[in-house]
């Protein structure tokens, strides 16, 4: 129990995602600017890394790197297989979406697929192989992988929410300053690092 503790304390905020690793920038900075667009995002990303990171640790120990099956030689064959099970979940979340809660689907638009492309739900996926994780780690390092995806995302939603009708000198809007705002939030998670 300690160790799943660790694991997940480690994966939300010391070595979070976004501000620690620098993946997933993409959708950290293009869906923060409200925070219930955010929050969705946030929820989908906890989805489909959780499901992704129980499928590949599954797909990686009893078929990938099984020595029944050649030997166990298919390991090499652990980014393009992962990549295809993302993909699939991802569609999944998306037609959900489209049909349950389509304002979120509109207000997620183009980074709702871009989930496919984010290095962070590959990244997770690899990370759990790189360190042997078992099942039950790879699934709760997953959940809390994401979980510290959709805790940077919304807190950099709610502060561009706060700063978006703030004097801000011409040159620092708009861009700019979401930009120095990441810088501060990395640097403060490097706080984290002394708790495990």
């Amino acid at each position: 129990m300690e160790q799943l503790l660790i694991i997940a304390v480690g994966s939300a905020l010391v070595n979070n995602v976004v501000l620690s690793q620098f993946l997933g920038i993409c959708p950290f900075l293009g869906v923060s600017k409200k925070v219930e667009t955010a929050a969705g995002m946030g929820g989908a990303v906890i989805f489909v890394i959780a499901i992704a990171s129980f499928v590949a640790a599954l797909i990686n120990k009893y078929i990938l790197a099984n020595p029944a099956i050649l030997g166990g030689q298919l390991v090499y064959l652990k980014t393009i297989v992962f990549i295809l099970v993302i993909a699939c979940l991802v569609q999944f979340v998306e037609m959900f979406l489209k049909k349950s809660v389509p304002s979120l689907y509109k207000a997620l638009g183009v980074y709702l697929p871009l989930i496919t492309t984010n290095c962070a739900v590959l990244g997770v996926a690899l990370t759990n192989v790189q360190e042997g994780y078992s099942i039950l780690e790879s699934v709760v390092n997953g959940v809390a992988t994401a979980a510290g995806f959709a805790f940077a995302i919304i807190l950099m939603a709610g502060i561009r929410e706060k700063t978006e009708y703030n004097d801000i000198s011409e040159s620092f809007q708009g861009t700019p300053i979401v930009l120095v705002t990441a810088c501060l939030m990395a640097i403060a998670f490097c706080g984290f690092s002394g708790l495990i």
